[in-house]
């Protein structure tokens, strides 16, 4: 019997991730665009995430769980989730942020009116555990020039025409995986950014930035790269767990690398550590102010409702 091939698969990995799975699946099922099929891998768990998905999956037909026994990391069950979808645009989701309700119907608007685009992605806001916001979205992320993407990788919706033409996700890119997929759809395609906050980040001392960044810092070392440390790696780790509502604690890693050469980053990324050190929410309340500044004179370039391509350092 021949299967409908839906307009739209979600696809979403998953690796331990409670409490948050509820309110995340949750998100996808309340989109106001709702013909998809929503494919969850159960990447390994150890937390019960296993039954949770099964529940949800009994719950509503759109769901299809599959289960790898052996904990594939993130390249693989990405590749994994990827080649069990069955539609042609593939939207991704992470298992402890939030969509909003119209996230993807507004991207699927810009897939099937612009051909040329092969990856579309949201800006975003950050939640704390508690699903409380704390760091306000930021447009400047959009207008600037950089090799970073402007889009949080859960947000993505991309043609899987496109990703089969790159070969998906390299896993010797494990500490970075989600940089070098988009980098490489720059190459047969569009890759753009929706400047309206249609997903929720969520910012917890268990998400696996905090986890990967960690173990990148710690692989830096043993491998006596210290010198060599890309800074941005310490400073995503000191966001992530300062916007969690913690201390950055990432002063000792700074010192500890023996850098040889001072520049604005390194600089910026010590001062900002040595804050936190002292009063987190001091830190906090600085780098709100500075991102809701940045946001707004990034408001004279960025409209409402139009898409940006990513601005490639």
């Amino acid at each position: 019997m021949k299967i409908d091939q839906p307009p739209l698969s979600v696809a979403m990995p998953v690796h331990n991730a409670l409490p948050f799975l509820d309110a995340s699946i949750g998100s996808i099922l309340n989109q106001s665009f709702s013909d998809f099929e929503f494919v969850i891998l159960n990447d390994a768990s150890t937390d019960g995430s296993g039954a949770v998905l099964r529940k949800w999956e009994k719950r509503d037909s759109r769901i299809r769980v599959i289960e790898s026994a052996d904990k594939l990391g993130l390249a693989g069950s990405s590749n994994l989730i990827v080649s069990t979808s069955r539609a042609r645009i593939i939207a991704r989701m992470d298992a402890d942020d939030i969509s909003h309700p119209d996230r993807l119907r507004r991207q699927l608007d810009i897939m099937e009116r612009d051909s040329d685009v092969v990856v579309v992605g949201t800006l975003c806001d950050g939640i704390d555990a508690a699903g409380q916001r704390t760091r306000p979205a930021d447009r400047w992320r959009i207008v600037r020039r950089s090799r970073y993407i402007p889009f949080p990788h859960g947000s993505a919706m991309f043609r899987r025409k496109a990703f089969d033409a790159v070969g998906g996700y390299r896993k010797e890119f494990e500490l970075g995986e989600d940089q070098d997929f988009f980098f490489r759809m720059t190459g047969v395609g569009r890759v753009v950014t929706l400047p309206d906050v249609l997903y929720h980040f969520r910012y917890h001392t268990d998400n696996t930035t905090i986890l990967t960044g960690a173990r990148g810092v710690r692989m830096m070392h043993n491998n006596g790269n210290g010198n060599d440390l890309d800074l941005s790696c310490l400073y995503v780790l000191g966001a992530m767990r300062l916007w969690s509502g913690h201390r950055p604690a990432i002063s000792p890693h700074i010192v500890a690398t023996k850098i040889s050469r001072l520049n604005w980053q390194s600089f910026i990324t010590f001062a900002s550590a040595s804050v936190g050190t002292v009063s987190p929410e001091a830190l906090r309340h600085m780098l709100r102010f500075i991102i809701r500044a940045r946001n707004n004179l990034a408001r004279l370039r960025v409209k409402d409702g139009r898409p940006y391509e990513w601005r490639l350092k």
